[in-house]
Parts: C-alpha cells; sequence; structure tokens
C-alpha cells in the first residue's frame, strides 16, 4: 500500500455494508493489523467484496470471525466501525448465541482481550530491553533511582495485567468495566500478597472456613479472564432478579462479595495452575528437544499469524516469565518473524517491478516492528513461494540457535528486530549468540534462495499489465511478450446450470449482487430444483449453509452458483449437496438438489446468481440473450 492517505471511515461504512450492516454483526475487535467482525451470518460473497476494497490487504475468516486485514492504519478503521454499528458498550444483545465452536470461541476471546494493549506490554518490554543494554555498558546505573523508576515504569503493566484484562474482557464479554476493575484489583491488591506470602511461610489464613492458597495474580493472564467471564453472568443474573431502583447500588455489591471470593478460592488457583502447567508442557518439549521445538515454531508461527490464532499462545508465555523470569518460545517466535521479512528482502532485490518493491519496502519496515501480516499479504504469501522459503529459513535459523539456549528475558509484546536485546542475560551468555546467528540466517537465506529460485510462477496472474511486458523482455523470461492473436480471441463458454428464465443482473434486490461488486454474471429464476455444474473443472468452495458453491473450470474460469437471496439464514435445511470442496467435476454433473417450495415458504426468493468472480481476468463477457437447457449461458472473451 502506498502512503496515500484514505477515508478510512469510508472504508468502515463499506465494510459494514458488505457483511451486512450493523444488524448483522454481533460484535467486533481489533488487534496490531485486522479488524475483526463477528457475524450473526455468514455472508459468502463479502470476502470477495471487502477484498478488493481499497485501503484493504487481505480478508480471513478464521476462528468464527470475518478478519479484515487493514495495516496500521486498522485503529482508525475500528473506530469508524463502533460509531457506526453502537457495539462499543456493555449492553448485552437480547438472544444473542455464542457465535462457533468452543476453539474459535476461545480464539476470538484471545484476540479480543489483549490485542487491544499489545502495543502497551509491547512498550513496557522494549524499555526493559534498553535498560538491560544500559546495565551492561554502565553496571553501576543499575544502582541508581534513575534506574530503579524506570524499572518501575517497565514492570507496571505486566504486575497490573489483571485490570488490563479487565478492561478488555469486560467489553468482549459485556458485563460493567468498573465492576471487573473492582473485582480484579482485589486479586493484585498488596494486602493480598501479603496474605498469600504468610500463607507461604505455613500461617493458615482462611475465609468462612476455606484456607486461602498462596497463588499471587499479578503478571497473570487467565484467572482475571475466567473471573471476568464469570461475571458477566453474574451479574445479567442479578440485574434480572432485582429491582431497578435498587440495582445499580446492589449488583456490583453482591458480585464483589461473591465473585472475589470464589475467584481466590477455587477460579485463580485452578486457571492459574492450568497455565502453568501449559506452559511446563512446552518447556519439557524445549528443554529435552530443543532442536524440534525450534524448527516447530519457526515453521508454522507465521501459519498461526495467517489464521489470526497466534494470540492463543499468550497466556503460556507470560506464565512462563511470571515462573521463570524467561521464555524460549519467543526467542524462536522473533526467528520466525525476521524469516519473513528476509523472504520480502530477496523478493524486493529480485524483482523489477516498481509496484513489488513499493510493497515489499512498505511491509519490511512494518516488520522491523515485529508486524508481519503486510509483509505476509503482501508479498510471500501473494506469490507463496517467498512464503514457503521464509518458513523453511525460519526453521533453519530456530535449529541452530537452539544449540544455544536461547531466552527471553524481558516479555516482548511484538517480537522482532528491535526486541533482540531481550535476549542478554550475564547469568546465559550464549543465548544472545544463539538469537543472533538465528536471525542472520533468517534473513540472509531467504534472500539467496529467492534469488537462486526466483519468487514464484503467478507474476503474470499479479500484473496483468505493460509493466510486466517490459520486466519480461528485459529479463528474457518469455521468447515473445506481446500476446498473440489466439491468446485474445481464446473463449469458454459457461452452460446454464438450471433449467429457467434469464434475470438481468442489475435488476434483482441484492446490492451486492446487482452493483457487479462480485463480477459480471446473470440471474436465473429456476424452473427446476436441480443444479448441475456449467462447465468441466474443479469444486472450490461450498458455504456451511450450503446456499452456494464456487467452481474453477479448466481455463481458469471462476463462478460463483448463488442458489436464493438470503438463503443463508435457512442454515442448509433446503440444501442437499452432491460434491465435496475439491471433487472434478464434467459439465452437467449434478452439484446440488434444493427445495423451492420450501425456500418460497419462508418468504424468500430462490432466484439464483451466477457470478464470474475473477471477471478482471478478462477482456469481456458476453451474456446470451436466451438460456435453455444445455446451452450457453455466457461467453467469456479471455
Amino acid at each position: 500500500m502506498s502512503g496515500k492517505v484514505r477515508d478510512y471511515p469510508k472504508l468502515a461504512r463499506d465494510i459494514l455494508d458488505a457483511v451486512g450492516g450493523k444488524e448483522n454483526v454481533s460484535n467486533v475487535a481489533r488487534c496490531a493489523t485486522r479488524l475483526r467482525i463477528v457475524l450473526k451470518e455468514d455472508r459468502p460473497e463479502a470476502k470477495k467484496v471487502v477484498s478488493e476494497m481499497p485501503g484493504v490487504i487481505s480478508v480471513v475468516e478464521r476462528g468464527g470471525q470475518f478478519q479484515v486485514v487493514i495495516g496500521q492504519h486498522v485503529g482508525e478503521v475500528y473506530q469508524a466501525f463502533l460509531d457506526l454499528t453502537d457495539l462499543d458498550s456493555n449492553t448485552q444483545v437480547e438472544g444473542e448465541k455464542p457465535q462457533g465452536t468452543i476453539v474459535n470461541r476461545v480464539i476470538a476471546t484471545m484476540s479480543a482481550v489483549f490485542a487491544p494493549f499489545i502495543y502497551i506490554l509491547a512498550a513496557a518490554g522494549i524499555l526493559q530491553g534498553l535498560l538491560i543494554l544500559i546495565n551492561l555498558v554502565v553496571p553501576a546505573f543499575a544502582e541508581t533511582g534513575t534506574y530503579e523508576v524506570f524499572s518501575l515504569i517497565s514492570w507496571a503493566p505486566f504486575v497490573f495485567l489483571p485490570i488490563l484484562i479487565a478492561i478488555t474482557a469486560s467489553k468482549h464479554f459485556r458485563s460493567n468495566t468498573y465492576i471487573a476493575i473492582a473485582a480484579t484489583g482485589a486479586l493484585v491488591s498488596p494486602t493480598l500478597t501479603e496474605l498469600a506470602g504468610r500463607v507461604g511461610e505455613g500461617e493458615t489464613v482462611s475465609f468462612i472456613g476455606f484456607a486461602l492458597s498462596e497463588t499471587t495474580y499479578t503478571s497473570t493472564v487467565l484467572p482475571a479472564l475466567f473471573l471476568v467471564w464469570g461475571l458477566s453472568y453474574l451479574e445479567r443474573f442479578l440485574d434480572r432478579i432485582m429491582n431497578e431502583t435498587i440495582r445499580p447500588l446492589f449488583t456490583p455489591f453482591f458480585a464483589l462479595i461473591i465473585a472475589v471470593p470464589l475467584a481466590l478460592l477455587v477460579i485463580g488457583p485452578v486457571t492459574a495452575a492450568g497455565a502453568n502447567l501449559i506452559a511446563d508442557g512446552y518447556n519439557v518439549l524445549s528443554n529435552s528437544f530443543p532442536a524440534l521445538a525450534g524448527a516447530l515454531i519457526g515453521a508454522f508461527w507465521q501459519v498461526f499469524v495467517i489464521f489470526g490464532v497466534h494470540w492463543g499462545i499468550t497466556p503460556m508465555v507470560l506464565a512462563n516469565y511470571d515462573q521463570y523470569g524467561m521464555d524460549s518460545f519467543q526467542a524462536y517466535q522473533t526467528i520466525a518473524v525476521i524469516a519473513q521479512v528476509g523472504a520480502v528482502l530477496g523478493v524486493i532485490i529480485k524483482t523489477k517491478r516498481k509496484e513489488i518493491k513499493q510493497v515489499g519496502t512498505s511491509a519490511a519496515v512494518t516488520g522491523l516492528f515485529g508486524i508481519t501480516e503486510p509483509a505476509i499479504y503482501g508479498i510471500t504469501l501473494r506469490f507463496k513461494k517467498p512464503f514457503i522459503i521464509g518458513s523453511i529459513s525460519g526453521a533453519i535459523g530456530c535449529i541452530v540457535a537452539s544449540f544455544f539456549n536461547p531466552y527471553y528475558f524481558a516479555y516482548a509484546g511484538l517480537p522482532g528486530p528491535l526486541t533482540l536485546v531481550n535476549a542478554i542475560s550475564s547469568d546465559y551468555p550464549s543465548s544472545i549468540w544463539g538469537v543472533l546467528i538465528g536471525v542472520a540466517i533468517a534473513i540472509v537465506l531467504p534472500v539467496i534462495l529467492i534469488q537462486i529460485f526466483g519468487y514464484g510462477d503467478d507474476t503474470a496472474k499479479q500484473a496483468g499489465s505493460d509493466e510486466l511486458v517490459e520486466e519480461q523482455n528485459e529479463t528474457g523470461d518469455l521468447e515473445t511478450s506481446a500476446p498473440t492473436a489466439k491468446n485474445v480471441m481464446n473463449e469458454e463458454n459457461v452452460l446454464i446450470p438450471v433449467k429457467g428464465s434469464l434475470v438481468r443482473l442489475e435488476d434483482i434486490p441484492d446490492q451486492v449482487f446487482a452493483s457487479g461488486a462480485m463480477g459480471k454474471g446473470v440471474a436465473i429464476e429456476p424452473e427446476d430444483d436441480k443444479v448441475t455444474a456449467p462447465f468441466e473443472g474443479e469444486v472450490t468452495f461450498i458455504a456451511p449453509s450450503k446456499h452456494a458453491i464456487g467452481l474453477r473450470s479448466m481455463g481458469g474460469v471462476e463462478v460463483l452458483i448463488h442458489v436464493g437471496l438470503d438463503t443463508v439464514e435457512l442454515d442448509g435445511k433446503p440444501f442437499n449437496i452432491e460434491v465435496s470442496v475439491g471433487d472434478h467435476v464434467q459439465a452437467g454433473d449434478l452439484l446440488m438438489a434444493f427445495d423451492r417450495e420450501m425456500i418460497d415458504q419462508k418468504g424468500l426468493r430462490a432466484l439464483i446468481p451466477v457470478i464470474v468472480t475473477n471477471t478482471k481476468d478478462y477482456a469481456d463477457i458476453v451474456l446470451s440473450e436466451t438460456i435453455a437447457a444445455d446451452k450457453i449461458m455466457l461467453t467469456i472473451v479471455k
């Protein structure tokens, strides 16, 4: 993306319109680069529409979320989106149900909770790293009051981490933020720390007959998270049973005297032990098979980033710092991050295309701050080969680093080049050398490999311009760069997939289809209840609600067949799918059968838009004047 100033409130409005308006939005959150939207009903066409909007890098549908990758301006879009949807409140939506599987909801929760304050933790981690450097150069600095004040500042976000979690978790779970802060404040109270210390020394301290544990909750994650989650249910219960006159006073009163003791006696000890157990499990792998642990993190960490599930590791990492004051996961994570930056540098050096160089330079700079989404979606995953090379290089770098016992000794909110000093420790002098060697491999190796093997064979698909022709002439990659008459005049036919009458796309009552935002095509008023393949090709997409099927022809034409308008809300009941994603089909093969009567009874229309979703790849798409069974419906001019 260029440095052009965009109208981000307009982008927020466009995204909201594409996903079905605020009535279809259940929740919204953000992370460093993504707008994460939870939809009440999936809209299969929205991904294509939003991904092509200026200012959007990519769209990912994972973890029960519609994730719009925007980059560094995500905060502006997020705030505008909140203003449009009125979701920045703690009011529970009546009748709303949890979205997705348990795993998806856990991932969505971790993202919503940590993303808003991750930069605070990152800033504190950088300050800790700078203090490490200063102490190495001037050892006496550690004895000064200046050091103590800066150290206090750097540790404050971690000491009071449960309160930060209370703020974001209360918004996510839609509980009262101030009650959540008061409850988690009790968990980090100096008085509780003093009580825990007495228990640790052998004294029995009990609450209504139950003994308190010696567990403390500063710098912990799960105790506060589960406490606020429980509070959200408790508050709603109290609000229901109390008269509205006394509710403002007695809901917080009973919530605090019930939730805090429950957290101290049950929730806190159990969840803290669970986080520590997960951390210990990783540490067993890291200590017993360090090369394997490094290889796995180096190779697959960026895959987690693509799917947006990387926040799920945060409790384990923080548990390591809380228990041991160090963590190896973030040391390996840093190498994996830098490997993607190295892959981008390799592409920048290899390509002669100005657009790729500009996008790559911007992505590489962002990667210096530990944010790799622009690098991934703008360059490495776009051409595929650089992403694979970066992942392999990251794994190799981590394997080599593993022989030096690499650790981070200060938490890095966004591991990357700026956090390398976090690996410095006089007790583990080899740690920093291991990380530096691993990082050197992660930068240099992908640059070398991309110069040897190139950065992908899909350059022609990405460019489609005179600039590519010029590059091919300069490099001699093609015998001729001018398209032949045969290539220009190539045509491909799309047959009618269901018997019926033609309806012009602009005449159908669905703005997304009618506007042509999804691509050119035609709609069919069906006279039959069977949908067949309009060409020989592959099934590429089946909507979870079974109402839409995507196909790609042998020649590359991509078609979406969308049975009915707004039929996503029928949860697949009228549809019987006869194929699976990846199946090879011949023209005329049965794709699905559907119940027109059921669609009509639900007050919906069975009109079937058939859209060429990669319209921009072709010179023209010609619609037939009339259509009948086994006849040509569209002619694609290449």
